[in-house]
């Protein structure tokens, strides 16, 4: 049978696994804070390309009537 004095709150036992609790949740902060830096400057950069690539295609001359081509169909 289990030791009542280690399944009763307050014992020794749960003390360490507050503490892992405790390492696991910082743990979880410091991951979740490099997600949400990492996030950001991806974000950051996708709207620089999206800029570069904004520029980029409005100093193209285009010939009128040349068709445009849209490079994302799934066609080409």
């Amino acid at each position: 049978a289990a030791d009542p004095v280690s399944v009763l709150p307050g014992s020794l036992g749960r003390g360490s696994w507050c503490n892992e609790q405790d390492t696991i949740h910082e743990r979880l902060n410091i991951i979740e804070e490099k997600v949400i830096k990492t996030v950001e400057h991806l974000e950051s950069e996708v709207k620089s390309l999206l800029n570069i690539i904004s520029e980029t295609t409005s100093n193209i001359p285009i010939a009128p009537g040349t068709p445009l081509t849209d490079i994302f169909d799934g066609k080409h």
